[in-house]
């Protein structure tokens, strides 16, 4: 009933970063091929860090 008060995983935390650096990246396409391409970038190292967080559990 009350699950906004729990807290969210890392991994969780993780996924929706990468998903909002996704979605930003799309969006900054069509203006900005530079700040796509770091917003990408950093999309792709947060993905990195979920890999590592499944492959130690």
């Amino acid at each position: 009933m009350f699950n906004f008060f729990k807290k969210k995983s890392p991994k969780q935390q993780l996924e929706e970063r990468y998903k909002k650096l996704l979605h930003e990246s799309y969006k900054l396409s069509t203006v900005n091929r530079k700040l796509s391409d770091e917003k990408a970038y950093e999309a792709e190292q947060v993905l990195q860090q979920i890999e590592s967080l499944n492959k130690q559990s």
